[in-house]
């Protein structure tokens, strides 16, 4: 509810959005129904959400929005496992053996982008990001000075107190504050 809240109150005319891990689509959606928002690129790993999410898109009418099947990674090496689970919404790039969100389904190969890359190409104003952890290792990698805002879904329980540190730093160096 409030990465809904926060993308509504938060997104303006002609921003161009990335969002790394797209989920459901919803938030490709609601960014891109938002008035003005010129672009929405969604990366999303998981591949038995990309069908879904484009279904979402279209009966949203959502003309604005893509969506890339590959998983967000600090450079570009090519390909990563990506687990998924029982519980979607909890597939990641971590195994994360032991925990209660439902068990590993199935293991595939993704290919992957990296952060820099989809900068490079996308020229974002605005970034939505939750993706699962991974934010500690991939938002750092990159230059985000070009962002007008982020909106970013942190996971302290699994990237600790320096992993948060990381990307509040991250966040600093692009000038942008909490």
């Amino acid at each position: 509810l409030k990465e809904f809240e926060a993308v509504q109150a938060l997104t303006g005319a002609d921003d161009i959005v990335l969002e790394l891990g797209a989920g459901i689509g919803f938030m490709s959606t609601v960014a891109a129904k938002l008035g003005g928002v010129r672009a929405v690129h969604s990366i999303e790993p998981n591949s038995t959400l990309i069908p879904y999410i484009e279904r979402v898109h279209r009966a949203n009418e959502v003309l604005n929005a893509s969506v890339t099947h590959a998983a967000i990674a600090p450079d570009d090496t090519g390909s990563t496992a990506f687990y998924v689970r029982q519980n979607l919404l909890a597939s990641s790039l971590a195994p994360m053996q032991g925990r209660k969100d439902g068990g590993v389904m199935l293991t595939e190969t993704v290919p992957t982008l990296s952060l820099t890359a989809a900068i490079d190409a996308i020229q974002p104003t605005f970034l939505i990001c939750d993706i699962e952890g991974a934010e500690a290792e991939v938002l750092p990698s990159a230059d985000l000075s070009g962002l007008r805002c982020a909106v970013v879904e942190l996971h302290p329980q699994w990237i600790g107190q320096s992993g948060v540190q990381a990307v509040f730093d991250a966040m600093s160096r692009a000038g942008l504050t909490y």
